[in-house]
Order: structure tokens, then C-alpha cells, then sequence
């Protein structure tokens, strides 16, 4: 199953139509939306807990899942082989097809135990050192970072965000020989184990892919023949090369969708574009690596280029976070998707709504319902001569093919 949306290869919005029955103004007409119900943007919807038995999979698919994404971030081999022989089940009992998305955990770098084994209370204003021995037992004056290379790549006044951004560090010194970083708190907060760890503006010297991301794609991801890999922090073009290397003859089965998540990635967007099948916007690491109100237009500009390159792009993150716990989302957050879909975007992503929310299937179709309604404003014949403008002449064989197909299938 691909990602995109076929024909359509760009975003024009089409805010003219007006309705012309009486009493009506014309804000709320609802455009073309399909009379049918159906829609062309993908779903992909993150399966969890609350998520894999096959009556909630077929219930999940029914309201308009279209690619089931499994987390290596967590659970075992065994656990995720169960939640997709569900899958498979759901899917020959509703006649639905659904494509299957392994997502890699991805190089990280993660703060360590604790000598207390729980939260300690971080307050600012106070001095903290961070030690690249990841052995240590930390405590509120001190913490073992998972990263070695971090008293070299970071400098006095560089911060550092830790547990999804909610405590900031400032640097103030580095020893190098000690591999010791001290740092500045920003804010207060408490802070467990294990927590996750940014270094925005950092090209950090991490691996493509780690030995648990190996042992994911082979054992796993390629016995069961999965349709897509979502790799987590890719940074540059080869990095999707090598993992293509790592997959052998598989690689040309499956689609790689790299998910650009810091400014590294940023800064070498068209290469990735070009060596990948296609691009996940990953907001949430990525907006710990830029500032928050550049989100927006990195994720306008990112979905334009693939877009132009004709790459199906995915856009991530929060998209309906609210319904975790509600049964309708935030007026923002429906903004947020139709949004996107105006944007260009081919596909949008559920995590924590399905993976673990209270309402899984009414985030479906809440997603779906905001995705059909958008499209009925994104006029594909304009979109296609805007992109068409914008492409090297004379195009490839195959380019000039599928544009005279569009063209026909307009007429």
C-alpha cells in the first residue's frame, strides 16, 4: 500500500465557492467533499494497548485507518508479532486492506539511573553536572548522560533539553578530559530515569541505525514483509543508503520513510528527499531542535519540497493529542490537521490517541471526518499546473508520461 494521495501533487486552496441557497453565506459550504464519505489522505494510526485485539482493529479500520505503525521504541518482538497477526485477522474478517509501518527506535541519547531509583527534584537556578560515564548513579547535583561525545560538541552557552524539552540546561563550562559538562537549570522540574535527551544546534556523532534497530529491521520487519520503515533521525542521504545495505535484497520491497527531526536533518532536507521514499515530518523531536514558532514553516516548506519532488510526506506529532483523555479535540488541533492537509501533506499520524488513548477509534474517525472535509477545498487542477510550472524541461520519460496521465484523467 503506498502513502500518497495520487494525482493530486501540491496544495492549492479553492476558498472561492460560495453556496448560493438562501439564508446560507457561503463560509461554511462544504466545497466538493466526496458524496460518498471517502477521502484520499492515509491514516496511520500507532498500535498499543488499547489497540490490538482484533475487534478494536477492525472497528479502527472500519473508520478509516489506511497504515498500522508498530513503536520500537517499545515492546518485544514477541509482543508486536502478536498485535500484527491481530492485524492480519482484522483485515481478512473486514475485507480492508491496511499497510504495515515498522517505526526503528533510532540512535538516542538518554540520561541515566538514579541513585535513588526515583524522580529528583531539579530547581533553578541551581548548578548541575552532567558525566558521560553512564555508569554513575545520579542525583539533583549530578547525572550520567548516555552520550560520550557531549563535552566536545557542546559549548558554554549551549542549551540542553531534557524529558521533551520540560527541563532546559545552560552550559558553563565543559571538561573534556573529565567528560564532565557543567550546566546552569533554567527550571524547575522533577526528572526520573532514562529520560531523553536534545542538543539543538549539534550534529551529534551517533550511529545510523544501532544494533537494536538492526535486530528490529532483519528478525523482524523483514520476516513479516512490512510495507514501510520509518527511520528515526535521519540526517543526511546516506543514511538512508545505509540502511537500504543493512536491509540487502528487502530493500527493494519495502519504502523508507525518513523522519527528519533536527537541524541536521534540516540542513540536508533535499538529499533525504531524494535517496528516501519519503518523509515524515516528525514534529515532536524536531521542535526541540528549532525554536517553536519556526515549526510551522519548517513543516510548510518541507511538505512543499516533497511535494515538488513527488515524495509522500507524512506530518506527525500531536496532531490530536487532546483525545488521549476527550472524546473531541481541540479546536487548535482540528485546525492542525485540515491544515496540513491544505499544506500538502499526504498522510497524518496518530501516536498516543490509539496507541494508548480512551478513545482510539473516535480519534479515527475524528481524523477522518477533519481529512475529508479539508480535501474539499484542495483544487487538484490547479495543484497539478502549480507543480507542473515548477518542474525541469524537458522532463524524464516517466515524468512526461504520468503528467499526460493526470491530464487525461482531468479531461
Amino acid at each position: 500500500m503506498g502513502l500518497s494521495r495520487g494525482a493530486r501533487t501540491g496544495s492549492y486552496v479553492d476558498l472561492s465557492k460560495e453556496a448560493t441557497r438562501p439564508g446560507q453565506t457561503g463560509i461554511l459550504d462544504n466545497g466538493d467533499a466526496a458524496s460518498d464519505g471517502t477521502f484520499k489522505s492515509k491514516i496511520i494510526c500507532t498500535l498499543g494497548p488499547v489497540s490490538r485485539t482484533v475487534e478494536i482493529l477492525e472497528e479502527m479500520l472500519r473508520a478509516g485507518m489506511s497504515v498500522a505503525r508498530f513503536n520500537f521504541s517499545h515492546g518485544s518482538h514477541e509482543y508486536h508479532q502478536e498485535t500484527l497477526d491481530n492485524l492480519r485477522a482484522a483485515c481478512a474478517n473486514t475485507g480492508i486492506h491496511c499497510g504495515v509501518l515498522l517505526d526503528t527506535k533510532g540512535p538516542e541519547i538518554r540520561t541515566g539511573m538514579l541513585a535513588c531509583g526515583g524522580p529528583v527534584m531539579l530547581e533553578a537556578g541551581k548548578e548541575i553536572v552532567l558525566t558521560t560515564d553512564y555508569e554513575f548513579k545520579g542525583s539533583a547535583e549530578k547525572l550520567a548522560v548516555s552520550y560520550p561525545d557531549l563535552a566536545k560538541d557542546v559549548k558554554p552557552g549551549s542549551k540542553i533539553l531534557c524529558a521533551d524539552g520540560s527541563v532546559t540546561f545552560t552550559v558553563l563550562e565543559c571538561d573534556v578530559a573529565k567528560g564532565e559538562v557543567r550546566c546552569r537549570l533554567e527550571n524547575s522540574a522533577k526528572l526520573g530515569e532514562r529520560k531523553n535527551m536534545n542538543l539543538p544546534g549539534v550534529n551529534v556523532n551517533l550511529p545510523t541505525i544501532t544494533e537494536k534497530d538492526r535486530h528490529d529491521l532483519i528478525e523482524w520487519g523483514v520476516k513479516n514483509n512490512v510495507d514501510f520503515i520509518a527511520a528515526s533521525f535521519v540526517r543526511k542521504g546516506s543514511d538512508v543508503e545505509y540502511i537500504r545495505s543493512v536491509l540487502g535484497d528487502f530493500a527493494n520491497k519495502v519504502s523508507i520513510i525518513s523522519k527528519v527531526e533536527n537541524m541536521e536533518g534540516l540542513d540536508n532536507y533535499d538529499d533525504i528527499v531524494e535517496k528516501s521514499d519519503g518523509v515524515m515530518v516528525a514534529r515532536g523531536d524536531l521542535g526541540m531542535e528549532i525554536r517553536m514558532e519556526q515549526i510551522f514553516l519548517a513543516q510548510k516548506r518541507m511538505i512543499k519540497r516533497c511535494n515538488l519532488a513527488g515524495k509522500p510526506v507524512v506530518t506527525a506529532t500531536q496532531m490530536l493529542e487532546s483525545m488521549t483523555g476527550a472524546p473531541r479535540p481541540t479546536r487548535a488541533e482540528a485546525t492542525d490537521v485540515a491544515n496540513a492537509i491544505l499544506d500538502g501533506t499526504d498522510a497524518v499520524m496518530l501516536s498516543g490517541e490509539t496507541a494508548a488513548g480512551n478513545y482510539a477509534i473516535d480519534a479515527v474517525k475524528c481524523m477522518a471526518s477533519i481529512c475529508r472535509e479539508a480535501e474539499a477545498y484542495v483544487d487538484n487542477v490547479a495543484s497539478y499546473h502549480q507543480i507542473l510550472e515548477q518542474q525541469p524541461i524537458p522532463m524524464g520519460v516517466e515524468e512526461s508520461l504520468a503528467s499526460s496521465a493526470v491530464r487525461t484523467a482531468q479531461k
